[in-house]
């Protein structure tokens, strides 16, 4: 494996933001069998996310370039799914708006706190949020029935629940952050 900046985990990183745009143009095909390989798509990028991580990790090829890079191709995906999702009216807005206020305001804290010398690890509230929105998400854009089950209205009751750990997850970095007595 390659180490430096463009390692393998750092390719697989690149590798999601470059099927963000196939996953889009299949999305906003809207037909049934475009939904299929959307979330198909989505599902490999999804992946993607922690199988970068697990491969920096299990072989030491953590780069600064991965630190910002990940993060931004995971923001990027969602944030393009959600906003496309609200174009192709399957998601109200307000739930996008306050999804992504969460992560901006998580950033913030995140870089406020660099500034203190402090690093603010994901919790486990945050990866929840995570694997809920994207469970959620993927729900919604496969948008046919599967098996009998109707995957767009579960995706949409789980997407409601994911805006409800967001908050939570918010609050939670917050306290942990503020409780610490770390400097304001």
């Amino acid at each position: 494996m390659k180490s430096g900046n463009f390692n393998i985990a750092n390719q697989i990183t690149f590798f999601r933001l470059l099927i963000i745009p196939v996953f889009l143009i299949f999305l906003f095909i809207n037909k049934p069998y475009s939904n299929i390989v959307a979330a198909i798509i989505f599902i490999v990028a999804s992946l993607s996310d922690f199988i970068d991580g697990y491969i920096a990790r299990k072989y030491d090829l953590v780069t600064n370039l991965g630190k910002i890079a990940d993060p931004v191709a995971d923001k990027i995906l969602v944030a393009s799914a959600m906003v496309a999702l609200v174009e192709l009216q399957r998601i109200p807005s307000w739930v996008v708006i306050v999804i992504l206020a969460r992560e901006f305001a998580v950033g913030a804290l995140r870089n406020f706190a660099s500034t203190n010398g402090v690093i603010i690890p994901a919790g486990w509230s945050g990866k929840i949020k995570t694997t809920i929105q994207l469970i959620s998400l993927t729900m919604i854009i496969f948008k046919e029935k599967f098996l009998g089950v109707n995957m767009y209205l579960i995706g949409k009751v789980l997407l409601y629940i994911s805006v409800v750990v967001s908050i939570l997850s918010l609050v939670d970095y917050f306290y942990r952050y503020f409780k610490k007595g770390n400097p304001q």
